[in-house]
């Protein structure tokens, strides 16, 4: 919705995460401009303010991982697409199946060892904001398990035969 236009029609509850990836994002994005820009502004004067370092360094952790669901939902995450665009119907679905699959389970791993990481890490807090260090890290268990989701959805996708430039948008579907 906000950033770039995806495939047909998918379920509310898939749209819905997506816009608010997407919504998220870009008001992330606009805070870590307008810090850095009155940081910068404020450097004329031989000032810093300090916060603007650390809270533009969470936001960047946050919009990164943010960055990669966003990629997982509209299909834009790095592949490389020239062994599997080779294949036949049949074969390229069960190879775009098994990438997806595999992506999966690495965002399963990434969401189970993140979680651990976060429910580590609240005793320990950021040396300016002091808040939890375990808010920053929990970017990786959320954006891996919204990757998750997307995945799940385009293996679904996969199951019932959909092809992958018709799941993105590619082409008319």
């Amino acid at each position: 919705m906000f950033l770039i236009p995806k495939g047909p029609p998918e379920p509310l509850v898939i749209r819905w995460l997506g816009d608010l990836v997407d919504f998220t994002l870009l008001a992330m994005g606009t805070v870590m401009v307008s810090i850095v820009a009155f940081n910068v502004a404020i450097h004329f004067i031989k000032f810093d303010v300090a916060l603007t370092t650390e809270l533009c360094e969470f936001l960047m952790t946050w919009v990164t991982l943010l960055g990669g669901a966003a990629a997982v939902h509209r299909g834009a995450h790095m592949t490389i697409t020239e062994f599997i665009d080779k294949l036949a119907n049949k074969p390229r679905f069960v190879a775009d199946g098994a990438v997806q699959v595999f992506c999966a389970l690495v965002s399963l791993i990434c969401v189970y060892y993140g979680s651990i990481l976060v429910s580590r890490t609240w005793g320990t807090e950021l040396v300016i904001l002091h808040w939890p260090i375990a808010v920053q890290y929990l970017a990786l268990p959320v954006g891996f398990g919204l990757s998750l989701v997307f995945l799940c959805y385009d293996i679904v996708q996969i199951i019932r035969g959909v092809p992958r430039a018709v799941r993105y948008g590619e082409q008319e579907a």
